[in-house]
């Protein structure tokens, strides 16, 4: 198994543009310490298998992960920089969903990806 939690964090902080549309390192793990911070990133592993296996030994692992961007307006500026970050370390982008929380009028967009890692 791979973690690959910390190279998408780091890949997706040093992408200056995208700090600068988030008003800073608003990147986070799975949750974001203070629920009140707008625009934001959290993301999160989703599934993380063997995918090819040689003499009964995992050679590869495929991981689906996450990306999701929270905002008070607009994801439209933020969500691009985020795809080209991740298309950039070797995901492949899955799917998108466009969303909002009614409860608390936040948009949010909900971004997939997956890829294949050598062990």
């Amino acid at each position: 198994m791979i973690d690959v939690k910390p190279e998408i964090l780091e890949a997706l902080r040093n992408n200056a543009a995208l700090t600068a549309l988030l008003g800073g390192e608003r990147i986070y793990q799975l949750v974001a310490p203070n629920a009140d911070e707008f625009p934001r990133i959290t993301f999160f592993e989703m599934s993380n298998f063997g995918s090819q296996y040689a003499d009964d030994t995992e050679s590869a692992s495929e991981i689906l992960v996450q990306v999701d961007v929270w905002s008070k307006g607009s994801t439209s500026k933020i969500a691009p920089e985020v795809d080209r970050t991740m298309k950039q370390i070797g995901f492949k982008r899955t799917s998108t969903a466009d969303l909002y929380e009614a409860d608390t009028k936040i948009y949010h967009k909900a971004m997939r990806y997956t890829t294949t890692r050598e062990v």
